[in-house]
């Protein structure tokens, strides 16, 4: 914790959340000692000195340390196992051994950083993985909602152990009381998020404990606890089998690193802070260590309490500091209360903060954005409540990597072309007004090149080969390496290319795949300048000199075959979906105005104020002023003038475009004035009526700009010439 990131006002809210937490920590550490075979007042000194600790020491701004379920459920597994009674005085002398052996693997994986291991989970995996531990233990505290005792294992046990409750053990009083301040809970949170609402309901549960309400209908209350702070001391090791000791510490160990350092680092990435997250395993590793010195079970990172802490808005470690005060003053000076506290509604409030955890959101926006990412998410998930922690992890991480072998097996490739009076090459995918250079065929491959994708790159081109072919030019700016699978491929598609009088080349990427192409034996590539800085360098050595010849009969320079050099920047973003996005902002231009305003302004809002035209290239402002005109009745009516006095407006609009256009690039200008021809042609031929009006409507218009804005009077004969 660095007090510089501790800000004054922050202070008394995170003292408040802390206290709610230590009262909240009281059945959670409780329930969960006895669960892991231990006297329940254990779980309370498991919530004073590693949670002091971690509040001193971790990165974690907003996260929350303690006795928790996994690692408890993991404990309770291994007596269970061993033969070992719950409860007894060898589980009281067993585990924290096994805490103390926990904390010395926690010690070794940070000496060997293996925090790094969380960059390579993704976040489908954690949001899943995070919701998966919260349903687990929803369902574990469900029984004692309905009267029963927690439940402990995976969906299957826990589904069981339900049942069982229902039908044996259900107590009407009890689901009551419990459901009830559930209901409360939820619907606070919706209503009034920043109200303590489950302060006041612990408060309302105490005191029907206290008035006797609850024991008279069979309300399970916590346990009475004798005041006192635990003693420390070391762990006798002797007369116990080490190796079954070791291996399920090491799991446990391994447990509470996975599921700590995702939720932490979800929490962070939520919260926009960084974490160390090797500090963060030390830190782990020294909170077990105590947890061990002072009788404890393995003590692990707390969703429920942490989704407590950022529900009450805690913004700093203050709050476990705050927290590990408030439970060593309950221990010295208040552990009478305890015994009023209703099991049911303790439960409530724990169950409605691990609702908030459960990443709902994140679920709806993988369902909407990205199926296969879903499907990840939703293996973590069942997979942490079907089959427990350390699988679900595992299950989610190896379809993370799947995930990522599919897309680099499968990357981003298209056939590049020339656009009339723009520089550079272009999609022919995706830019209609790109044609291919007359000879050559221009690739573009996204990824690295290995095994997995090789062969993709090479049918491609062969499939691409046509009579007339001269050269094939790879755009290679994103291929950073290649294996040597891939190597062998490309020198073989090289010689076969060659004997066919055609030549490849690799152009545009970085200097150092040059000295891999060396290391894989394809050194001749570079040294006979198969390999390029620059595309134009490639097609200036394979003998193709600008202005490029396209497909067609023109060259890129000065064709006259471009249909849509206007929408350029709008294809570029929005592929085929160019012309509904043309019309969309068409209409938000129409939409933005203001009906208050004077009619002038209005005109003036809609074609003169650049704010509207930001970020739009001048040829697509060409074109959204054609999709103005198509709506021109449409415009009149809502400006509440004529639409002659609209067609001026955009005329002269027009006019600005051009003339900036021609200063800045002549030959783009050429393209819009043929642009302009053919889609006068085009209107005439298919809508004659609507072409008469607008000649109409632009004679009249041009007419009194003439005399209007005589500074325009060149480009209008240049843009509008006969």
């Amino acid at each position: 914790m660095k007090l510089r990131d501790i800000t004054i006002k922050d202070v008394p809210r995170d003292i408040f959340t802390g206290i709610i937490i230590a009262l909240v920590s009281i059945p959670i550490s409780m329930g969960y000692a006895q669960v892991s075979g231990l006297p329940a007042v254990c779980g309370l000194y498991g919530s004073i000195f590693p949670i002091l600790i971690f509040g001193l020491l971790s990165t974690s701004k907003q996260f929350i340390f303690g006795v928790d379920a996994a690692p408890a459920a993991l404990v309770g597994a291994f007596l269970a196992a061993s033969g070992i009674e719950s409860g007894s005085d060898e589980a009281v002398r067993i585990v924290p051994i096994v805490s103390f052996f926990v904390g010395v693997w926690l010690l070794l994986m940070s000496f060997f950083k293996a925090g790094k291991l969380v960059s390579y989970i993704s976040t489908p995996v954690m949001g899943g993985f995070i919701s998966g531990i919260s349903m687990t233990i929803i369902m574990m505290q469900i029984p004692k909602i309905l009267g029963g005792t927690s439940g402990r294992g995976e969906l299957l046990e826990l589904t069981e152990h339900i049942i069982e409750t229902i039908m044996k053990q259900f107590e009407p009083m009890s689901a009551i009381m419990g459901i009830s301040a559930l209901a409360v809970l939820v619907i606070s949170k919706k209503i009034a998020p920043k109200l303590p609402m489950s302060v006041f309901v612990m408060i309302t549960g105490a005191i029907l404990g206290y008035t006797g309400f609850a024991e008279k209908y069979g309300i399970a209350m916590l346990d009475n606890v004798n005041r006192g702070l635990p003693q420390w001391r070391f762990p006798s090791v002797r007369h116990i089998e080490m190796s079954s000791i070791l291996s399920t510490s090491l799991t446990i160990a391994i447990v509470i690193m996975a599921e700590t350092l995702l939720a932490s680092n979800n929490l962070a990435n939520k919260n926009g802070y960084k974490m160390n997250n090797n500090r963060e395993i030390l830190v782990y590793g020294l909170g077990n260590l105590a947890a061990s010195f002072t009788g404890c079970c393995p003590v692990n990172g707390s969703v429920s309490r942490s989704a407590m802490g950022e529900q009450y808005g805690g913004r700093s470690q203050i709050m476990s500091v705050t927290a590990s005060v408030t439970m060593i003053a309950i221990l010295l000076f208040a552990t009478g209360f305890i015994q009023y506290l209703p099991v049911p509604v303790l439960t409530a409030i724990v169950i409605s903060a691990l609702m908030g955890a459960v990443e709902v959101h994140l679920a709806k926006r993988l369902f909407k954005h990205d199926k296969r990412e879903l499907f990840i998410f939703g293996a973590a998930f069942f997979g942490v409540l079907i089959f427990g922690t350390v699988y679900g992890v595992m299950i989610g991480v190896v379809l993370s990597f799947v995930a990522v072998i599919i897309n680099t097996a499968n990357p981003k490739r298209s056939f590049l072309g020339a656009i009339e009076g723009h520089e550079g090459f272009h999609s022919l995918e995706r830019n209609t007004s790109a044609k291919a250079v007359e000879g050559v065929i221009l690739y573009r491959f996204s990824g690295n090149l290995y095994f997995a994708n090789i062969d993709l790159l090479v049918n491609d081109i062969e499939k691409a080969l046509k009579p007339d072919t001269k050269c094939v030019i790879v755009d290679s700016g994103a291929v950073c390496n290649i294996d040597i699978t891939a190597a062998d491929r490309i020198e073989t598609l090289q010689k076969s290319l060659e004997k066919s009088g055609v030549k490849l080349y690799f152009a545009s990427h970085i200097g150092s795949l040059n000295d891999r192409f060396r290391q894989l034996g394809l050194g001749y590539m570079v040294e006979k300048g198969n390999c390029r800085r620059t595309i134009p360098a490639a097609l200036l050595d394979a003998g193709f000199a600008p202005p490029y010849i396209t497909e067609g009969g023109g060259n890129a320079e000065k064709s006259k075959a471009a249909d849509r050099f206007g929408r350029l920047e709008f294809e570029w973003a929005f592929g085929s979906s160019a012309d509904e996005e043309m019309e969309k902002y068409t209409k938000q231009l129409m939409n933005s105005i203001d009906t208050h305003e004077s009619t002038e302004q209005k005109l003036s809002h809609i074609v003169h104020t650049d704010s509207l035209w930001k970020g739009i290239s001048d040829t697509d402002q060409e074109e959204l002023l054609e999709h103005l005109q198509a709506h021109i009745r449409e415009l009149a009516a809502k400006l509440g003038i004529s639409e002659e006095k609209v067609e001026e407006a955009i005329e002269l609009r027009k006019l600005k475009l051009a003339q900036r256009i021609e200063e800045k690039n002549p030959q783009a200008f050429e393209v819009i004035r043929e642009h302009n021809r053919k889609f006068e042609k085009s209107l005439m031929e298919n809508e004659p009526k609507v072409y008469e009006t607008l000649l109409r409507h632009r004679r009249e218009a041009l007419d009194h700009l003439r005399r209007s804005n005589p500074e325009f009077a060149d480009v209008m004969d240049e843009l509008y010439e006969e």
